[in-house]
């Protein structure tokens, strides 16, 4: 089990060679269906399978928690995917930015228009002094409407008020 150290930006505008990046698709299903944040992720990205637990570290925020992944076979992938579940869809980008690498996911099918940054560190002292790149809106990491959890399922004019006090605007993207 390792500790996951990353925060989440909005993204006001996609960098202009983000295309030139490498990229894959991402199929994630949160389950319990009901909980209000699930912690349990059932993924495939690209060719790969996986299902991961996170969990807060008692006493921090949500930048920083437990995360404990094991990989899966296509076929216990398709047995788990099967569970009643609340599912998403994004295009993440790996995008060079300064010291770092952020993943860009640009969401799909229900969720489309919304893009999110996310930036993982090595120590806390680094994810604090992290600066927000110019691409990037706002610093959502702490707000709830926009854990991976929750997004799952959500449609994206469910998330219009959120994002109103962020002015965020919609963002098509079309590969």
């Amino acid at each position: 089990m390792e500790i996951e150290l990353e925060r989440t930006f909005l993204v006001k505008k996609i960098p202009s060679d983000m295309m030139d990046c490498e990229h894959v698709e991402i199929r994630d299903l949160y389950i319990p269906r009901k909980e209000g944040h699930p912690i349990l992720r059932i993924r495939k990205r690209g060719e790969s399978y996986e299902i991961t637990k996170k969990t807060p570290v008692e006493g921090r925020d949500s930048s920083c928690q437990y995360e404990h992944t094991i990989k899966l076979s296509s076929e216990e992938f398709e047995i788990l995917e099967k569970a009643k579940g609340r599912k998403i869809r994004k295009l993440r980008y790996f995008y060079p930015s300064e010291d770092h690498m952020a993943e860009i996911g640009i969401f799909q099918d229900e969720l489309k228009g919304l893009v999110l940054a996310d930036f993982e560190f090595k120590t806390m002292t680094e994810k604090d002094n992290f600066k927000m790149p110019d691409f990037c809106l706002a610093d959502v990491t702490q707000e709830l409407p926009f854990a991976g959890g929750f997004l799952a399922g959500m449609k994206y004019n469910e998330l219009e008020e959120d994002l109103k006090k962020y002015n965020y605007k919609k963002i098509i993207f079309d590969q």
